[in-house]
């Protein structure tokens, strides 16, 4: 990639701002991106935009009690910056604080502005530059650079999935969704339903049961959850043998492969892990509890995310009688709560709809190269972060099996890597191309789970082989990424036309 001169820092949005780098989001993907890239670059010229007014992306958005990570901690943290609490399940805002904090340990944080609200992304082949529109508050910002790097996740911010559910308009209590969860919501004493069986659900369901009056958890259909021990016996004598750096590559090395040796092994034996984790189930509830009802799901494991609780705490309240599991349909919901198909009726003060998310691809910037709009279904994703055909763009996205962070580490890493070759070859443009062979979709994620099944196109496609096939498999992409053929299937060049300096 050709050096910028920029001749100082220009005011922000100035017009003739120009950056190396830009990338969107602040949270664990767009801080683990500015790390890489100018590890491996480190006269890069980057700047982050945050469309919030604090670091943490996810972290900072959810502020729902019990708010935590649905995967472990140590893969789901950085693997240059120790995790030094004890737990397996962190909490929210630990996780936030520990992003913040890495990204001012390692002089990130001055890179970023804040309350960024990016709407366009243009692309301008003449002279090799993307055209970055924004607006702050009612301000238009515009930012000039070479490369962008999209950060931003894979829902809808602004808008989560809420069914319509007939008579919600005639409830008299309070209807909320996790994603909105008012701060100065008291639910101390009341009757709460929470609609929802995923990790959502699972997290918020043991903090709200230890005040509240009573818990309903309903649901539809069950979901596998599985009890992790927050206390880790290995952990603190691998911290105290070895130093913090090692013992962290350690204790996540640990853990990337236990959790990918369980995906194996129960895509592999769907009845025994059936059986297997149901019987786990059972341990944790009493004599004749109906696990094979609310706990046994239609499909097989890992055809959906798998729901992880910290020290068996959603069992535990439902032992205690303070939770109650129900696996209905709802009929209608009326003044005073929930009337279900079965005739039965759940009185609420509170209905929390944790009923999912709404799929988004590039945080809804609306991208177009030479003026033509792209869609990200019509495109192929080239090593699970690139766009066919469209130039200078990566996309950080995580694994569906496994924590977000393991695949957004690889992707900044291998980001940065092309972004050294630009550089040292004086190329100021690169772009995957499929060309005229003929390769079949496939969807980019392997999951059942709604909110994927409710918005097929929202997101860009798989191939089935080489580079364009989009897996979800840590080691098999470690593989391929230490082995990577940089100039594969990739179209390389320079500009016709000089990029204007500052």
């Amino acid at each position: 990639m050709t050096e910028i001169d920029t001749g100082g820092a220009p005011a922000p949005g100035d017009p003739d701002e120009f950056y190396d780098v830009i990338i969107l989001g602040a949270g664990l993907s767009g801080i683990d991106a500015a790390y890489r890239l100018t590890q491996e670059n480190p006269s890069l010229r980057y700047l982050i935009l945050e469309r919030r007014e604090r670091i943490g992306g996810t972290w900072d958005l959810f502020r729902y009690p019990g708010i935590r990570s649905d995967s472990d901690i140590y893969t789901l943290s950085f693997p240059f910056e120790p995790w030094h609490r004890p737990e397996a399940l962190a909490q929210g805002a630990d996780i936030r604080n520990y992003v913040a904090e890495t990204a001012e340990k390692h002089g990130i944080a001055p890179h970023i502005r804040f309350g960024q609200q990016v709407t366009t992304a243009d692309w301008d082949s003449a002279t090799d530059t993307w055209t970055i529109s924004a607006t702050e508050g009612d301000v238009p910002r515009r930012y000039r650079t070479r490369f962008v790097y999209f950060a931003t996740g894979y829902y809808n911010y602004d808008e989560p999935y809420t069914p319509r559910f007939t008579g919600i308009d005639d409830f008299t209590g309070t209807v909320v969704h996790p994603q909105h969860w008012p701060e100065d919501l008291d639910h101390a004493g009341k009757r709460i339903v929470v609609i929802g069986s995923g990790a959502t659900a699972v997290s918020l369901i043991p903090s709200l049961a230890k005040t509240a009056a009573h818990v309903t958890m309903l649901q539809r259909s069950p979901s596998y959850i599985v009890s992790m021990s927050q206390t880790q016996r290995l952990n603190p004598l691998i911290r105290k043998v070895l130093p913090a750096k090692a013992a962290h590559q350690v204790i996540r090395t640990r853990y990337a492969a236990q959790t990918a040796a369980m995906v194996h092994g129960l895509h592999r034996f769907p009845k025994v892990g059936r059986k297997l984790l149901t019987n786990g189930v059972r341990k944790e509830l009493p004599d004749n509890y109906p696990v094979d009802v609310h706990f046994n799901p239609s499909y097989d494991p890992w055809d959906q995310r798998m729901c992880m609780v910290p020290d068996a705490d959603l069992f535990e309240q439902i032992s205690a009688g303070s939770v109650e599991m129900v696996t209905d349909h709802i009929d209608r919901i009326d003044a005073t709560g929930v009337s279900l198909q079965s005739g039965r009726h759940l009185d609420a003060d509170i209905i929390v709809t944790a009923t999912g998310l709404n799929l988004q691809a590039f945080g809804g910037v609306r991208i177009r190269v030479d003026d033509a709009e792209i869609k990200p279904h019509d495109r192929f994703v080239f090593k699970s972060h690139l766009l066919e055909d469209v130039p200078n763009l990566a996309w950080s996205v995580g694994y569906t099996n496994a924590s977000w962070t393991l695949r957004a580490d690889m992707t900044a890493r291998a980001v940065a890597k092309l972004l050294h070759y630009m550089r040292t070859h004086g190329y100021t443009h690169a772009y995957p191309h499929l060309g005229e062979v003929s390769m079949p979709a496939q969807p980019l994620w392997d999951l059942e789970a709604g909110y994927v099944l409710r918005a097929p196109e929202a997101l860009p496609k798989s191939g089935t082989h080489g580079y364009w096939k989009v897996r979800h498999n840590y080691y098999r992409d470690a593989i391929d990424h230490y082995t990577d053929d940089i100039e594969k299937s990739m179209v390389f060049g320079r500009a016709a036309v000089a990029a204007p300096s500052a």
